[in-house]
């Protein structure tokens, strides 16, 4: 792919209500950057502070997973499931960076709790099966992601239904009469077992979170590609420094200390002088090994940033990209 002239900036798409807002910009803000609106609270744009050379645009979540899919921005952070509700090949146009551990909500078959013999797909075959033969009709689905059903309803050789498009709350569809199950998106089940819904054991089509994600539709400058280094370097060193502890040792006791740490160093700890840098879940262990070495007083710290020389998700990007 030839790289594109100009000094346009890198275009991100944040959230611009509800609860994925607040998560993505406390995100954003543990991080070190801010985001700070531009022509008030109801303004559709914004800016990062300490992120010279990038514009935001403030959508739904919906119209990010759009913009995103027809390259309309570079960036943008919303949940995995509204993506894959774009369909087709989007691997081949979206590229996910990193998952950010909050937005999380499963996309889920439910049917009514009072269906007692069902409790999987495969009884919904049969049940799909007996109701067209009784009422010549097909089983309704009420549903607002019709690509992912369809896709996981062929997965499970189940053809005996249509979809029933879901304008409002979808849970209430089995109890209005407007359908017999649901596929609908939910973090507890809370709500679905409200309406006297039950997920199915082999129900959940995706375990979706939010995502910062890439266009690989749009055109990316070097200079795009630099802003977006410096983003990335700056969220996966914070990350990185919420794992990760420091231990210090004694100068004189470095042998016996190299020796105590070996089998973490072979499994991806990081040397530093007269010390190492560990995963947080290995604390305990490493510091256990380095006494029964002698090896001590030992200190830790946890440091704010852990910095890398390299972003493996900016490399896989600009491979994607052909440069």
């Amino acid at each position: 792919m030839s790289e594109p002239s100009g000094s346009a900036p890198l275009t991100i798409a944040l959230p611009s209500k509800g609860r994925l807002k607040e998560q993505v910009e406390a995100w954003l803000t543990d991080c070190g950057f801010k985001v700070e609106s531009e022509g008030g609270e109801r303004g559709y744009r914004a800016r990062i502070g300490g992120l010279p050379g990038a514009e935001v645009r403030l959508l739904s979540a919906a119209d990010i997973a759009q913009s995103l899919d027809q390259g309309e921005v570079h960036l943008g952070v919303t949940g995995e499931d509204l993506l894959r509700e774009r369909g087709g090949d989007l691997d081949a146009r979206v590229m996910m960076l990193r998952a950010l551990g909050f937005g999380r909500a499963d996309l889920v078959v439910a049917a009514p709790q009072s269906w007692i013999d069902v409790e999987t797909m495969m009884d919904i075959d049969d049940v799909a099966h007996a109701y067209l033969v009784r009422t010549g009709r097909r089983l309704r689905v009420a549903t607002k992601y019709h690509i992912q059903t369809r896709r996981f309803f062929a997965d499970h050789g189940i053809a005996d239904y249509r979809i029933v498009e879901s304008l409002g709350a979808t849970e209430g569809a089995p109890a209005a009469g407007a359908a017999e199950l649901v596929v609908d998106i939910t973090s507890s089940g809370a709500t679905l077992a409200a309406n006297n819904l039950k997920i199915l054991s082999d129900g959940v089509i995706l375990r979706s979170q939010a995502h910062l994600a890439a266009s690989l539709a749009m055109s990316w400058t070097a200079d795009q590609l630099a802003t977006l280094t410096r983003l990335m370097s700056v969220v996966e060193a914070r990350a990185d420094g919420r794992d990760l502890c420091a231990l210090r040792w004694p100068s004189d006791q470095a042998a016996a200390a190299e020796l105590a740490v070996g089998r973490y160093l072979d499994q991806g700890a990081t040397r530093r002088t007269d010390g190492v840098l560990v995963r947080r879940a290995d604390l305990f262990d490493v510091s256990a090994a380095l006494g029964a070495a002698g090896v001590g007083p030992v200190s830790v710290t946890r440091p704010d940033y852990v910095f890398s020389a390299r972003s493996e998700a900016v490399d896989r990007l600009k491979q994607r990209l052909g440069r």
